[in-house]
């Protein structure tokens, strides 16, 4: 039985997509068509690809390691639609964090279709752990990450330098002063992002490198809320330089200079075993050469 492109497919989709029915649908197959050729592509590898449990299909661990192969046949058939730099076309799928994908992505894809305008991207927002998971069931080709992260499947670059800032309202205490000691973190409550985030991560670890337990008042997943809580008095924030410059400049937010070590790298995200289609790898490499320039 032979192992036709369009199983690779429907296999690839499946793992991606995580149900049958819309993979069948995404290549354009019938449920029982597809539930067949799966079924094919299993015997002829000679391996299950994914485990039945209910109306689930799990990946098994062979399909775990075949994947990546995949998705680089699929990467190599995309490629021969748009080896004309001149004419580089297609969809670019990108996931980010949310300060990257507010504050630095646009600037970038702005340039970046500037030179390609016929890129047409598609962007999904969330937090560290959900870009890897986007990036793990190929769900995009390129992640762009704000905290430390590791993977057995995936690439994890350093791109660019960062710096979180502890905050307060103007009308904080410690406004006035525009400094946080030690002893004066742990007194305070804290308005931060949600287990899972970059930023988060990175704060967590400062505070434990100096043995400090705080007080959370709130943990939100939007930094506009954040800002607005601690403008409110809720508490003290801590965000990327990037997301408070604003608030900075008219004041309504205040900078606290702190003991802790708050210096961070973006990182870009991409699979390891997987051969890049041209237009992924010219946007990686746009992105590469924008470290220097950046950091």
């Amino acid at each position: 039985m032979s192992i036709s492109i369009k199983k690779l497919q429907l296999f690839e989709a499946t793992a991606r997509l995580g149900k049958l029915t819309q993979a069948a649908n995404e290549i354009a197959l019938s449920q029982s068509a597809a539930s067949q050729a799966l079924k094919e592509l299993e015997e002829s590898l000679g391996y299950p690809l994914f485990e039945r449990v209910g109306r689930d299909l799990l990946i098994t661990e062979n399909g775990q390691k075949a994947l990546p192969k995949v998705r680089q046949i699929a990467d190599i058939l995309d490629s021969l639609k748009s080896d004309n730099l001149n004419n580089m076309s297609g969809l670019l799928r990108i996931v980010a964090s949310g300060t990257i994908a507010t504050y630095l992505l646009p600037k970038v894809l702005a340039e970046f279709i500037k030179v390609y305008p016929q890129v047409k991207p598609e962007i999904h927002i969330g937090n560290t752990q959900m870009v890897i998971a986007f990036l793990d069931k190929g769900k995009a080709s390129i992640g762009l990450i704000e905290g430390p992260a590791s993977h057995q499947h995936l690439q994890i670059t350093p791109w660019q330098q960062d710096k979180l800032e502890v905050f307060c309202s103007p009308s904080h205490a410690l406004a006035s002063v525009k400094k946080i000691s030690c002893k004066q973190l742990s007194q305070q409550s804290w308005v931060l992002r949600e287990q899972g985030s970059g930023t988060r991560a990175i704060f967590d670890a400062a505070i434990e490198q100096v043995g400090l337990q705080l007080n959370l008042a709130l943990e939100i997943s939007r930094q506009s809320a954040i800002k607005e809580s601690v403008k409110a008095g809720l508490g003290l924030g801590c965000l990327s330089k990037l997301t408070i410059a604003d608030e900075l400049k008219d004041g309504s937010l205040v900078a606290l200079q702190s003991p802790l070590n708050l210096s961070r790298r973006f990182s870009l995200v991409t699979h390891k075993d997987s051969h890049h289609n041209l237009l992924t790898q010219t946007f990686i490499d746009f992105l590469t050469n924008k470290t220097g320039s950046n950091s």
